[in-house]
């Protein structure tokens, strides 16, 4: 089987592409139809939201990031499971170092648009042409989002000439909440699940434009292009490695997960297992414990800014967390949890919390985004990838250990913090770029 994939994307954020893909991946489930959602780029907000949409989980597809052969090992496993396909871009189409168009040309994906019509109507012939042929790209259609009545869905078809209009989503009463680092998480929206279920009714998709689109972006690929070798396990060395190719073996690690802590890579989760370790999780917002047994501990990113109140009375956690570190057990917070190991947490009004104190300082929201863009860490066992992107300071009197570096550009980027066990960054790291150096985390080596 390979089921038809597209990429959609858009003239710029803002657009209208996580509640298009939203929908699309609502309506064919509702029509009983599996379908399988990617996010381009380092995201985890929308990537939450369309895990809701689909009913399952999303991963990323970047080709700096994750690498253009991973690309390729996920992509053809979701189409010989699916019954659709569907990436959402990141930003503009064209915008960014590789692009969503790159990743189109790059896996001969057709392209599906999203216009915002809503201020417009035969300039909509313009913005779609400009698009497919700049790059250029195969621009199977476009979706039209914000159309005002029947009338302006002609003008808008009409438009765009030779370009079919796939489908069309009205002017919505109510559209997916969001918060100041994007759309707002799916666990904090009571109503998210009336919403998708309203948005896969409201899409209108032409059947025949569909269908043909459907048919062109299924057609098979050439010979080997769907048979990438699974990633190999690291070779590495350490006291008490186990000797078959899994360096985590018998290890438990506890991974922090809740509303507080929710920005995790799927492919992280994956990447620990495949090492050999066991995971466990765990809610910090629940006042749980660290894990009984583990053997190492990650504390993902999140909001905590938003849940500061109940973090800070969560005693539990706190000294399960404290006994972790002094035990030497290895640590990773990444950015939310980095945030949740300083003296103090400033919230999103000013006030500051109590937190765990691990690491001297604290941190502080500011209305301006501090620091977004991919960068890698530059490991004793290879370059591990991910990204940046976080609106609070670190204020605090420790230096660093060492530094991402921006890509592109090689520019200084996060500071990465070591105490005793604990590894801490603004820094999200994708594991999958440097399972060596996962391994090594985890195992208590300085990577």
């Amino acid at each position: 089987m390979n089921a038809p994939a597209f990429l959609v994307s858009a003239i710029a954020s803002g657009q209208g592409k996580t509640t298009a893909t939203a929908a699309l991946a609502r309506h064919h489930r509702q029509q009983g139809r599996r379908v399988h959602v990617f996010k381009t780029g380092a995201d985890f907000l929308d990537a939450l939201v369309l895990e809701r949409a689909a009913g399952q989980a999303v991963h990323v597809l970047d080709l700096w990031m994750v690498g253009e052969e991973e690309c390729r090992r996920l992509l053809c496993a979701a189409r010989s499971a699916a019954d659709l396909v569907l990436i959402e871009g990141v930003m503009g189409l064209y915008d960014g170092t590789p692009s969503s168009a790159d990743l189109a040309r790059g896996f001969d994906l057709p392209v599906l648009a999203v216009i915002d019509v809503s201020a417009m109507a035969q300039t909509v012939g313009a913005v779609a042409m400009g698009l497919r042929d700049f790059g250029p790209v195969r621009l199977a259609g476009v979706i039209a989002n914000g159309v005002a009545s029947a009338g302006h869905a002609v003008l808008v078809s009409a438009a765009l000439r030779e370009v079919p209009l796939v489908a069309t989503l009205p002017r919505l009463p109510s559209s997916l909440p969001e918060r100041h680092l994007g759309l707002l998480p799916p666990e904090d929206g009571a109503e998210i699940e009336a919403q998708l279920e309203s948005l896969g009714r409201s899409i209108r998709i032409d059947e025949r434009a569909w269908d043909r689109a459907t048919r062109d972006a299924a057609r098979p690929q050439p010979p080997g292009t769907c048979t990438p070798s699974p990633p190999a396990s690291p070779s590495i060395e350490f006291p008490g490695a186990a000797a078959d190719g899994k360096p985590l073996a018998g290890r438990l690690v506890g991974i922090a997960r809740d509303a507080a802590f929710a920005f995790l890579y799927p492919a992280n989760v994956e990447c620990l297992e495949s090492l050999g370790a066991r995971v466990s999780f765990f809610s910090p917002l629940a006042d749980e414990p660290v894990p009984s047994g583990a053997d190492a501990v990650f504390l993902p990113g999140g909001y905590p800014e938003l849940h500061a109140a109940p973090l800070s009375a969560a005693r539990q956690f706190q000294d399960s967390i404290r006994r972790a570190h002094e035990a030497g057990i290895p640590i990773l917070a990444e950015c939310g949890g980095m945030m949740a190991l300083a003296e103090s947490l400033g919230d999103t009004q000013g006030r500051q919390w109590p937190m765990a104190g691990i690491l001297a300082g604290y941190t502080r929201m500011q209305p301006r985004l501090a620091a977004l863009g991919l960068q890698a860490w530059g490991t004793a066992f290879g370059e591990l990838r991910g990204h940046t992107f976080h609106y609070s300071i670190f204020e605090t009197p420790l230096e660093g250990s060492t530094q991402t570096r921006a890509y592109p550009g090689n520019a200084p980027g996060e500071t990465i913090y070591r105490r005793g066990s604990l590894t801490a960054s603004y820094f999200h790291a994708y594991f999958p770029s440097c399972r060596a150096a996962v391994a090594a985390l985890f195992s208590g080596l300085t990577p």
